[in-house]
């Protein structure tokens, strides 16, 4: 699109969140600048790119591509999200589903990351695909933010830390563990381990933070799929309603205490969200109240979805505000 670049999803978003308050409900372009934090002229200059390219029709879109411009823009208002980016991927084929998210969430990655950044990554099924579409990365340090589950083979995620760090020349601070182990004694061991020690210490300084969003459900966590049932139950009763690299959260997007924090290798709730951004990743209508608790409790700061899981996040922020616009 002319002066709106594929290679900027952000920018092609922004744009669409701009000409939808100005064309759609009315905002000068002052109070546009205001709400968005960004000065009157870039506001121009974004309302002139959308007209030029085409996205400011009857309704706000994005002409061709799979990345639903006008969609990603009404998913940040609604829910305060400072990015969204919402694909218009076919939701029959789970597998394919899930690669192709993977794939978009490596472009959203470039888009977003500085060469300031401190890069941390955790497990998910998901995030396997991502470096597979990375072309370009700053070198930044990246950082490991959790062990595997289910158990490691020597591939997933140190192949994916040092996938997306070989790209970008970056140090990778990774290791080799899984993330739950049979008792506390021995998580507390391996926690010891020279570079998981090394690791963790580093997570304070991480700026940005790409994660998968899981419910509790069976198919929905793999953590959920690699305990026992008893142990399902038992986090259930105590209010689990989602889980983002290994921090379990209630329904409010709190991080809960459970029996089972002892025996995992993830950064801790506590330290996870006060990283500056987290970049989450979700599919399937599922886990629509996972993710929207996770947004609500202000966990995640950017969401790499599709649109059914979109439109069904909209449905259910009808009436119930996330804390960012209470």
């Amino acid at each position: 699109m002319a002066g709106l670049s594929a290679e900027r999803p952000s920018e092609v978003v922004l744009a669409a969140r701009v000409a939808r308050q100005y064309y759609l409900e009315g905002a000068s372009k002052i109070d546009i600048a205001d709400r968005l934090g960004i000065s009157r002229f870039r506001v121009a200059r974004l309302l002139d790119s959308a007209r030029d390219s085409g996205m400011v029709r009857i309704e706000i879109g994005l002409p061709g591509g799979n990345l639903d411009a006008g969609l990603s823009a009404e998913l940040c208002s609604a829910l305060g999200l400072r990015h969204a980016f919402v694909f218009n991927f076919p939701d029959h084929d789970e597998p394919a589903l899930r690669r192709s998210l993977g794939e978009a969430a490596g472009q959203a990655l470039m888009d977003l990351i500085r060469p300031l950044d401190v890069l941390g990554m955790s497990w998910s099924r998901t995030l396997s695909g991502l470096a597979a579409s990375l072309t370009q990365m700053p070198p930044c340090p990246i950082v490991q933010l959790t062990g595997a589950v289910p158990p490691p083979d020597g591939r997933d995620l140190l192949d994916l830390v040092r996938g997306v760090a070989r790209i970008g020349g970056g140090p990778a601070h990774v290791f080799y563990a899984p993330m739950i182990l049979d008792d506390a004694q021995m998580a507390t061991a391996i926690r010891r381990q020279a570079d998981i020690a090394q690791a963790f210490a580093l997570v304070p300084s991480v700026t940005m933070a790409v994660v998968a969003i899981g419910a509790w459900g069976p198919g929905l966590s793999t953590i959920y799929d690699a305990i026992t049932p008893a142990e399902r139950d038992a986090l259930a009763e105590l209010g689990v309603c989602a889980e983002l690299a290994g921090v379990f959260l209630d329904q409010a997007g709190r991080p809960l205490a459970t029996p089972l924090d002892s025996r995992m290798i993830v950064t801790p709730g506590a330290v996870l969200e006060r990283i500056p951004f987290v970049l989450s990743v979700a599919f399937g209508s599922a886990k629509t109240p996972a993710v929207f608790a996770a947004i609500r409790g202000e966990m995640v700061h950017g969401l790499v979805t599709h649109a059914s899981l979109a439109r069904a996040l909209l449905r259910l922020a009808e009436g119930q505000p996330t804390a960012r616009s209470q």
